[in-house]
């Protein structure tokens, strides 16, 4: 099984579940994952980007793979 398998596999373990996302310039954010593609390209809902101690809510985003580095269940 390829690492590309075992990610999809993850990402439909995860739907409709929190998720951690860290994308490019060190930003995290965590939501609710509600689909994703073959390019890792993720919408989320209810998410927030997560500051040291003020998370800021920004509702609904799709998130495009190419800026994508780390995703977790949370």
């Amino acid at each position: 099984m390829s690492i590309q398998d075992l990610t999809i596999k993850l990402l439909k373990k995860s739907i409709n579940k929190p998720v951690i996302v860290k994308v490019k310039g060190g930003k995290v954010i965590r939501g609710v994952l509600v689909g994703y593609d073959n390019h890792l390209n993720l919408l989320l809902k209810d998410a927030e980007w997560v500051d040291s101690e003020n998370p800021v809510m920004i509702g609904s985003i799709l998130l495009r793979g190419d800026n994508v580095i780390l995703i977790s269940p949370s």
